[in-house]
């Protein structure tokens, strides 16, 4: 966890009054939402709580109806520096189709900085060292189809590493992932948060993240009901009572109660 007071550095994440709809339900109903520099943000909430629409939203997948979005002090519109960020979406089945070598699929994570060229000794070295830090160098030759579910989401994350990115966005690595392979990914996410990377995950619990989280945000029916420190009693998924809501917020939403994130 960064001690650190974060107030003083500059946002690299500035969702102001965000709205997006999909299809016709809106899903984000006014969600502020700043990441500083150097901080750990976890992003919590029920399923259909929006926090996946807000993470894709802020990489650009989603388009906002109402509302303002910059990265690196940047508005979405003119940000063109995609290599400073690496996204990890959430792992779907079809992940374990790719017919690709854990390799090629690492080295995709560089395409952003060789702008689609041919990779030099520095792009190679960083594809070994993403894979080291998720213990997975040994199968860099490997298929992704003969990995596990959890390898699988290891060589994901190895991915977006490999960017050697500013800031790491994280949709749900743990979901569908065993201990074992948790406790792999909690460090090398440990070793980016100590190499000064800035974070924000989306999780369903915090689980072995905890001790790294500076802030949690709770949304719940596409708003923000929380916006301060992480949950004390993980096991029991209980959150700090609090009745603010966020003032782009559509309207009054009651009070986090335990099993929310359940």
């Amino acid at each position: 966890m960064n001690t650190e007071e974060p107030q003083g550095r500059e946002p690299v994440i500035s969702l102001t009054g965000a709205r997006a709809t999909l299809g016709s339900r809106p899903v984000l109903r006014g969600v502020d939402l700043t990441v500083r520099r150097g901080e750990v943000v976890a992003l919590l909430g029920a399923n259909g709580s929006g926090k996946s629409t807000a993470v894709r939203a802020v990489v650009g997948q989603v388009p906002l109806s109402d509302g303002s979005l910059e990265l690196f002090g940047t508005d979405l519109k003119r940000f063109r520096q995609w290599s400073r960020i690496g996204y990890v979406p959430q792992r779907t089945t079809a992940a374990s189709g790719v017919p690709a070598t854990v390799r090629e699929v690492v080295s995709s994570g560089r395409l952003a900085r060789t702008r689609m060229g041919l990779p030099g000794r520095g792009d190679k070295a960083a594809v070994l060292r993403a894979l080291e830090l998720v213990g997975m160098a040994d199968r860099i030759k490997d298929s992704v189809n003969a990995l596990s579910g959890g390898q699988q989401q290891r060589v994901l994350i190895a991915r977006a590493l490999a960017a050697e990115p500013e800031l790491l966005i994280m949709d749900e690595p743990m979901a569908g992932v065993d201990l074992a392979n948790q406790e792999v990914l909690a460090g090398a996410l440990r070793e980016q948060v100590a190499a000064g990377v800035t974070v924000l995950l989306v999780l369903h619990e915090l689980g072995p993240l905890e001790p790294l989280i500076d802030r949690a945000v709770v949304l719940r029916d596409g708003c923000v009901t929380h916006d301060g420190p992480p949950p004390k009693a993980v096991g029991q998924h209980a959150l700090p009572g609090h009745d603010h809501v966020h003032p782009h917020a559509a309207h009054a939403v009651e009070p986090i109660r335990t099993g929310l994130l359940s």
